[in-house]
Order: C-alpha cells, then sequence, then structure tokens
C-alpha cells in the first residue's frame, strides 16, 4: 500500500465524534479521527513494513503516525529513527503509547527513555516514563537494572509533586508498572506510592481519572498477575 492509499482510507473511516474526543484529550490536528480497530484493519495487510512505518509517520497525520506505530518493524528502528519519532510526538496518544511502544520493543528503549526523561520538553519527558513503563511490561526480569529501577522510583518520589502536569501523570503509571511486572520490586513500589499520597493530574475537559498506584498494583495482585509479562507493548 502506498502512503497515499492509506490516508484516502483514514480519512474515508474518519468519525467526526471520535475526533471530537482526541481533541479533547490533546491530539494535534491534522487528523480524521478514524478508529483504532479501523487501523487495525489496514495493520493486518501491511503487517510490518519498515520504510511504510517511517513515511506514515513523517506525513504529522496523528492518525497516520498511530498507524505507523502499529506496522513499525522494531527490529529495523535505530536509535535515530526514534529519536526523529519522539521530538514530532506532540500528541498525547503519539507520545504516550506509540512511541514508547516501539522503543520498548526495539533494542534502544531503555537507553533513550533515560535520555527522553531528562528533556525540559514535557511530551519528550513523558514518553521516556512512558518507554520506561513498557520496558519493564515486556523484559524479563534478568534483562532489567534492578538497581537502576529503585533509583527511578526514588526519583519519582521526589519529584513527581513537582513535575509537569504530562509528565507527572507518566511517573504514577511509572510506578504502577513496576509494581505489576517487577515482581521484587513490588513491595517497594506500593511503598513508594503510599509515600507519594494522591496524584493530583489536570485531565482537561475529559472523564479520566488518575489510577491510585497502591489501589491499582493490589488490584493486579489480587487477581495473581504481579510479574506476568506482555508479549509486545503495542496493542
Amino acid at each position: 500500500m502506498t502512503v497515499q492509499a492509506i490516508l484516502e482510507e483514514l480519512e474515508e473511516k474518519g468519525n467526526p465524534n471520535i475526533k471530537k474526543i482526541l481533541l479533547k484529550h490533546g491530539v494535534k490536528e491534522p487528523f480524521f479521527g478514524a478508529k483504532i480497530e479501523d487501523m487495525k484493519v489496514i495493520q493486518k495487510r501491511v503487517k510490518k513494513d519498515y520504510q511504510l512505518s517511517k513515511d506514515l509517520y513523517a506525513t504529522g497525520n496523528s492518525d497516520a503516525m498511530y498507524l505507523a506505530g502499529l506496522i513499525a518493524d522494531e527490529s529495523k528502528m535505530t536509535k535515530k529513527d526514534l529519536a526523529t519519532w519522539v521530538k514530532q510526538a506532540e500528541s498525547p496518544n503519539i507520545c504516550d503509547y506509540t512511541v514508547p511502544w516501539i522503543a520498548a520493543e526495539s533494542q534502544h528503549g531503555f537507553e533513550l527513555a533515560l535520555e527522553w526523561i531528562e528533556s525540559k520538553e514535557s511530551y519528550i519527558a513523558a514518553a521516556g516514563w512512558s518507554t520506561l513503563c513498557s520496558v519493564v511490561a515486556i523484559k524479563a526480569d534478568d534483562e532489567l537494572d534492578m538497581s537502576l529501577l529503585k533509583t527511578l522510583l526514588a526519583r519519582v518520589e521526589k519529584e513527581i509533586h513537582k513535575a509537569d502536569n504530562h509528565v507527572r501523570s507518566r511517573m504514577n503509571m511509572f510506578v504502577i508498572s513496576v509494581g505489576s511486572y517487577v515482581a521484587s520490586l513490588t513491595d517497594k513500589a506500593i511503598a513508594i506510592a503510599q509515600k507519594i499520597g494522591t496524584v493530583k493530574v489536570d485531565v482537561g475537559d475529559t472523564s479520566c481519572k488518575v489510577p491510585g498506584a497502591v489501589d491499582y498494583i493490589n488490584k493486579v495482585k489480587n487477581k495473581g498477575a504481579i510479574g506476568k509479562k506482555k508479549k509486545m507493548a503495542r496493542c
């Protein structure tokens, strides 16, 4: 498929109601408001295509950028590719999901996440914390630096209430992800979450709620799912 053909299909599938909702969530124009289920129809046809994913992402259309993440070949994504993607990831659906998913699935995820969380651009810092969330969700524990994860948890405890609104939300999810996916750090994550207390995030004109880390991790524990990894970050 060509980029133009995909853009035309996405436009045809555009839904004004979906677009209205996404605008409230901060998604940047241009985009059509195509449903993810419609994008996955295209994904099934294309499967993985490294160059097509890059070309779709380069259009700057948020729908196309999200689809680019669904068809990206993580084994071929370079650090340069991912650095380019994160700089263009100003929409929350892209910086919170698309870029972190592919970064985490690539061989560069942890390294880039540590770089991105230092950025003064809040959307890039948010992408960094989101990438860390995905890394701990898919990587086996013996591939993770436990000492560094403990250091990052301590950093969240110290900085979260002073962090940018968007970054604060992603830091909270990092605590949840570590507690849920890294069994040896579950108690540590819960202890940190208890010290942090309530995390306040301005969600704008949406019905979104900020999950409480302690309650969330305990729900995972009650389901017997602590430490159960995901096969892939993207979904």
